[in-house]
C-alpha cells in the first residue's frame, strides 16, 4: 500500500472521527444513537497509537531491543521471567482491567453520557495510554523496579520515602475496592460464584500444561481454556437449575469476602507461571472476546442512548454519586481515563517478564486503549438501559421506599416490573445492587439478548457477571503481589531478608500483611449498611488519581533527563497535564469534604432531582 492511499485512508478515519463527535456535541432535543459514540472512539484510539504512541516510541523513548530486558538479565523461573510477547499483553491487560472501566462509567451515567465520554477519550489518548506506556519503560531501563524504588531514585530520597508510604496506603484502598465489587456482583448468585471460581483450576491445568506438558505451545492450551471456560459457563447454567447444588452454591458476601481474601493470598505467593500469567492469559480472550462481541452487537441492534448528554444531576443531586459533575465525575470514572494503579503493574510484574522494548509500545499504551473501550462499552450499556432501572438498582433501601423514591424523580417503576426483570435474568432481586456490576451486566445483557432474535436473557446476564469478575480478579491477584514486592522493598531496609523476593517465607510475610490490610477495608465494605461501594468508591477515585500524579512527575522527571543527555524529544507529560489538572482537582475537593453527602455516601441520602429529559451545555 503506499504513502498517498495510506494518506486517505486516515484522513477518511479523521473525518469520521470528527463527524461523531460533532453529533454527539451537537445533538439535542431527540434520543442519539451509541453508534456515534462507538465511532468517535474507534477513530480516537485508531489515531493516537498509530501516530502518538510511535512518536513517543521513536522520538522520546528511543526503544531498543537490543537491549537486554529484566527477565533475561535476572531469569529466576519465578517472577523474572521469559514470556511469550502475547501472554505478556494479556497479562498486563488483564491486570489493569479491574472494576474501573467497568463500574466507573456506570455510576458516573447519572451525569449523562457526554461528560463521561469525553474525559474517557481524551484522557486516555493523550494521557492514561502515554503514562502506562512510559513507566513500563522507564522500569523495564532500571531492571524492573517498582514505582516507589524509581521514585526515591529519581526524584529525592525522602521523596521517595513520602512516596512509597503514600503507595502503599493507596493500593490498600485500591486492592479493598476490586474486592468489594467482586463480592456484590457474585453474593447469592450460584451461577456466577461456579463459573467464576472454575477460571482458578481452569488457570493451573493451563500453566502447568505450558510449563510440563506442551512447553511453548500457547494455542493448544489456549484452545483448550477457552472450551473450558465456555464449558464453565453452561455448568453454571446447570448449578442454578438444580435446588441442592445451586443452594451449595449460593454464598453469603461476608463469606466470599473471606474466599477472595485466601485467593489474593494464594496468587501472590505462588509462582507466576502457575496461576497469575495463565489465568490473566485467558480471562484476556473471554475480556476481549467479549468486548468485541459487544461491539459489533451495538452495531447490530443500535441501541438508543435513553439518557441525556448532560443530566441535571450535575449539580449534585444525584442518587447515585452524591457530587457535582466537577470533580466527582472524573475521579468516579477513574481507570477508564487515567490510571495510578496501572502504573503499579507497568512497573510490576509486565517489565519482569516481557523480552523486548519495542512491546512496550502495544503493552503499555495499546492496552489501555483497550481498557478504555471497555469504559465506552460500559457507559453504552448503561445509558441504553431504562433510568428507573437503573436507579432503581443503584439505590440501596426496601424495594418499595425505592420504587417511590425513583417515580418521585420522575422516572415512573413497579416493584412487578423489577421482580419481573429478577426473574428473567435468573435473579432473586435487582434491588439494590449497588456498585453498577450488576447495572452493566444487564445493560450488557439486554445488548446480546436482542443481537440474537431476543433470546437467552438468563444466560447473557450471568456470561456478564462471569465477565466482570474475571476482569476484576485478574487486577486483584496481580495488585496483590505487586504490593508484596513494594512492601518487601521497604520491610528489607529494616531487615534485608525480608526484602528478598527469593525468599519463600519472606514473600509469606509479606503477602500476608498486603492481604491483611485490604481484607479488613472489605469485611468492613461489607458491613456497611450503606453498601460500601458508596463509602469507598470515591476513596478508591481519589488515591488512583493522586497516585497517577505521582507516577506523570516521576515519567517527566526521566524524559527531562533524557532530554538533557541526549537531545531527545519533548517530554509526553506536558500534554499529560491536561488530564492530570482535573484529577487533582478531584482528589483534592475529596480529600477537603468534611460532609457525607460530598463524599458520595448517596445511598443514605435524600437528594431531589431528577434526570432532565435535555440539559444543554
Amino acid at each position: 500500500m503506499n504513502k498517498s492511499v495510506k494518506s486517505v485512508i486516515w484522513l477518511a478515519i479523521a473525518l469520521l472521527g470528527a463527524w461523531a463527535y460533532l453529533v454527539l456535541a451537537t445533538r439535542r432535543g431527540e434520543p442519539v444513537n451509541s453508534a456515534y459514540l462507538l465511532i468517535a472512539a474507534l477513530c480516537s484510539y485508531a489515531i493516537g497509537f498509530r501516530f502518538y504512541s510511535k512518536w513517543i516510541a521513536a522520538r522520546v523513548l528511543a526503544l531498543n531491543d537490543r537491549r537486554a530486558t529484566p527477565c533475561e538479565v535476572h531469569d529466576d523461573g519465578k517472577d523474572f521471567v521469559k514470556t511469550n510477547k502475547w501472554i505478556v499483553f494479556g497479562h498486563h491487560f488483564a491486570a489493569i482491567s479491574g472494576p474501573g472501566p467497568l463500574v466507573g462509567p456506570v455510576l458516573a451515567a447519572q451525569f449523562g453520557y457526554l461528560p463521561s465520554a469525553l474525559w474517557i477519550l481524551i484522557g486516555v489518548v493523550l494521557g492514561g495510554a502515554v503514562q502506562d506506556f512510559v513507566i513500563l519503560f522507564c522500569s523495564m531501563r532500571r531492571d524492573g523496579k517498582s514505582l516507589a524504588q524509581m521514585v526515591k531514585e529519581e526524584l529525592h530520597s525522602t521523596a521517595g520515602v513520602i512516596g512509597i508510604v503514600a503507595i502503599l496506603a493507596i493500593m490498600i484502598i485500591l486492592l479493598a475496592v476490586l474486592a468489594l465489587v467482586v463480592v456484590k456482583a457474585l453474593a447469592e448468585s450460584p451461577w456466577g460464584v461456579f463459573t467464576v471460581g472454575a477460571t482458578v483450576p481452569i488457570a493451573m491445568f493451563m500453566g502447568g500444561y505450558l510449563r510440563w506438558v506442551r512447553v511453548g505451545k500457547v494455542m493448544e492450551a489456549s484452545a483448550m481454556g477457552v472450551a473450558l471456560l465456555l464449558l464453565a459457563v453452561w455448568g453454571g447454567q446447570y448449578v442454578y437449575g438444580h435446588a441442592n447444588l445451586a443452594s451449595l452454591f449460593s454464598v453469603k458476601d461476608i463469606t466470599l469476602a473471606w474466599a477472595i481474601i485466601f485467593y489474593g493470598f494464594a496468587a501472590s505467593v505462588l509462582p507466576i507461571w502457575l496461576l497469575l500469567a495463565p489465568r490473566d492469559y485467558l480471562s484476556t480472550f473471554m475480556k476481549l472476546g467479549t468486548i468485541f462481541a459487544l461491539a459489533l452487537g451495538v452495531f447490530l441492534v443500535l441501541p438508543t442512548l435513553k439518557f441525556p448528554a448532560v443530566s441535571q444531576f450535575i449539580d449534585g443531586s444525584g442518587p447515585v454519586v452524591a457530587g457535582k459533575l466537577f470533580p466527582f465525575c472524573f475521579i468516579t470514572i477513574a481507570c477508564g481515563a487515567i490510571s495510578g494503579f496501572h502504573t503499579l503493574i507497568s512497573s510490576g510484574t509486565t517489565p519482569k517478564i516481557i523480552t523486548r522494548e519495542s512491546y512496550a509500545r502495544p503493552i503499555g499504551y495499546g492496552a489501555m486503549c483497550l481498557e478504555s473501550l471497555v469504559g465506552i462499552m460500559a457507559l453504552i450499556a448503561a445509558c441504553s438501559l431504562d433510568p428507573g432501572v437503573y436507579l432503581s438498582m443503584n439505590i440501596k433501601g426496601a424495594p418499595p421506599e425505592t420504587v417511590a423514591k425513583v417515580t418521585a424523580l420522575g422516572f415512573p417503576i413497579t416493584v412487578e416490573h423489577m421482580d419481573q426483570l429478577a426473574g428473567t435474568i435468573g435473579e432473586k432481586s435487582l434491588f439494590g445492587r449497588t456498585g453498577g456490576a450488576a447495572t452493566l451486566a444487564v445493560g450488557m445483557a439486554g445488548i446480546f439478548h436482542k443481537a440474537v432474535g431476543e433470546r437467552w436473557l438468563d444466560l447473557w446476564y450471568h456470561f456478564a457477571i462471569m465477565f466482570e469478575a474475571l476482569f476484576i480478579l485478574t487486577t486483584l491477584d496481580a495488585g496483590t503481589r505487586v504490593g508484596r514486592y513494594l512492601l518487601q522493598d521497604v520491610l528489607g531496609n529494616m531487615w534485608k531478608p525480608l526484602g528478598d523476593v527469593k525468599d519463600a517465607k519472606a514473600n509469606v510475610f509479606a503477602s500476608g500483611l498486603i492481604v491483611a490490610g485490604w481484607g479488613y477495608f472489605l469485611i468492613q465494605g461489607v458491613r456497611d449498611p450503606l453498601g460500601g461501594i458508596n463509602s469507598l468508591w470515591p476513596l478508591f477515585g481519589i488515591a488512583n488519581q493522586l497516585l497517577a500524579s505521582i507516577a506523570l512527575c516521576l515519567a517527566t522527571t526521566v524524559i527531562l533527563k533524557m532530554a538533557l543527555q541526549s537531545g531527545a524529544g519533548v517530554p509526553p507529560g506536558q500534554p499529560d497535564a491536561g488530564p492530570v489538572a482535573p484529577s487533582a482537582a478531584a482528589a483534592f475537593a475529596g480529600a477537603r469534604a468534611r460532609d457525607a453527602h460530598s463524599l458520595a455516601l448517596a445511598a443514605g441520602s435524600d437528594n431531589d432531582g431528577g434526570i432532565a429529559k435535555d440539559h444543554s451545555l
